[in-house]
């Protein structure tokens, strides 16, 4: 798997074999999206050619409304991971910019498909625009493809359940706390992934220690108390319980984070990497009066976790 920003990495000679192209922001890279990549793949082989999925930094989404317009599925990171893991050959991921944003169809595909990938197919979705107002569809995309030597496949959409399977589907199951459609839909469970960074450490003390991961500008489920499994860290499907919230009864400064406690073991984690996936969800975000009532409510939430959990094939090592 390869990573390139405005041009192709050294090690990979496009211009010998070419390749075979999807474009789009593939957040969450759900089930629909794996059809697309499934294509892509088989294409790919059949051409001798290489495999690549381009997309956009930021997204046009975020580009146009803002750094908040759009709240994404997974990071950056758990992007790169899981495309590597699906095989793709070259994760090909130029900044979205002005000057991009004003390319015209016809330009765009001269230069990035055809001077820059050497694209032989290119497979997109039944909704796929591009180009400067959107203005590039799969008929233009087709008649360039006529002029420039290459061929367009477009892929319908996937349903699952009588649900159009996309990642606007997935933001609306998760805000709705409806995690086993938004699971449905993405083919594994919601992930939030990020550093462990310091804390106040109250958790601690509690019995209760935590390893706290900011959630920044990704999609926030409801706040509240989730069952949960983790990986990294030499971690792997780790059982655990996590609050996802402000934190009402401890804090006033109103940061979102999701603090998670890993059942049967201690370690110092600070500084890694975590992938923290909600299996289930225990109870909404509360204040409480006291401390006390706060410890009494955990150790009632961790027996919940391990239940629902336990009944899931999960355990704790």
């Amino acid at each position: 798997m390869w990573f390139g920003r405005h041009s192709v990495p050294a090690g990979i000679d496009l211009a010998s074999v070419g390749s075979v192209v999807t474009i789009g922001a593939y957040d969450g890279l759900h089930i629909g999206h794996e059809v697309v990549l499934d294509k892509v793949r088989s294409e790919a082989r059949r051409y001798g050619a290489r495999s690549v999925v381009m997309s956009f930094e930021p997204t046009p989404k975020e580009f146009f409304a803002g750094e908040y317009g759009s709240q994404r599925l997974m990071s950056f990171r758990q992007r790169f991971i899981r495309l590597r893991d699906l095989d793709v050959d070259l994760f090909f991921c130029p900044r979205f910019d002005t000057q991009l944003a004003n390319e015209s169809a016809r330009s765009f595909v001269r230069h990035w498909l055809v001077d820059v990938l050497h694209c032989r197919h290119i497979v997109v979705g039944d909704d796929f625009r591009y180009g400067r107002q959107r203005a590039g569809t799969f008929d233009t995309l087709t008649s360039a493809g006529r002029d420039f030597g290459f061929t367009v496949e477009r892929t319908e959409s996937v349903c699952k359940d009588g649900e159009r399977v996309s990642s606007t589907a997935i933001r609306a199951a998760l805000q709705a706390g409806d995690l086993g459609l938004a699971e449905r839909l993405l083919g594994r469970s919601f992930a939030i992934e990020g550093r462990v960074r310091h804390g106040k450490k109250l958790g601690r003390t509690l019995g209760y220690p935590t390893a706290n991961l900011a959630v920044r500008r990704r999609l926030c489920p409801p706040h509240g108390i989730y069952a949960v499994t983790v990986n990294g860290a030499g971690l792997t499907n780790h059982a655990g319980v996590a609050s996802l919230g402000t934190r009402p009864t401890v804090d006033d400064h109103g940061q979102v984070l999701l603090e998670v406690h890993l059942f049967d073991i201690e370690r110092d984690l600070y500084g890694e990497r975590l992938e923290v996936s909600l299996r289930g969800f225990l109870r909404a975000e509360e204040k409480f009066a006291s401390l006390d009532l706060l410890v009494a409510q955990m150790n009632e939430d961790e027996k919940t976790a391990r239940e629902i959990l336990a009944a899931a094939g999960v355990c704790a090592q």
